[in-house]
């Protein structure tokens, strides 16, 4: 299976700060029984037209299985994962959003900020997941049966 990890951030992306988001998605992969992937790691800055470029290039010219990506979904105004997967979008996926919003609203009541969805492409998957290396751990375990499931779709099993 071929997965891409997007990391979306302005100051990661300029070296400001180690990207700890990424690599959380990939440990919490493993272990929690993800499946072997190979991995296409991608780390850009909070820019619409270069997350929706990013995803088209990974659906259709990489042929990932799957895409994960990492922050740009709250509502501040660089905040555009959202928007940018929307647009490259076939059909859209809204549960992965709610479920991860109501898991993490028992945590943190902000959690409820997010805008965070998923969908398909062709058969690629993407899902957008919280900026948070935490969140990721709480909200990726969660949203594995349902990634797997849509997979299974996806390939026509």
């Amino acid at each position: 299976m071929k997965v891409a990890r997007v990391t979306l951030s302005d100051r990661a992306s300029a070296g400001i700060y180690e990207d700890r988001s990424g690599p959380e998605i990939e440990r919490v992969w493993t272990e929690h029984g993800g499946g072997t992937a190979e991995w296409e790691r991608v780390l850009i800055a909070d820019d619409r037209a270069a997350i929706e470029s990013t995803l088209r290039r990974l659906c259709d010219a990489a042929s990932c299985d799957l895409v994960l990506t990492t922050g740009g979904t709250g509502p501040a105004p660089r905040d555009v994962t959202p928007e940018a997967t929307r647009a490259v979008l076939e059909r859209e996926l809204p549960g992965f959003g709610e479920i991860m919003r109501v898991q993490s609203f028992a945590k943190v009541p902000t959690a409820i900020l997010s805008r965070a969805t998923a969908g398909t492409r062709g058969r690629t998957l993407i899902v957008n997941l919280p900026g948070n290396p935490r969140a990721i751990g709480e909200c990726l375990p969660l949203l594995l049966p349902a990634i797997r499931e849509a997979l299974r779709h996806l390939r026509g099993e």
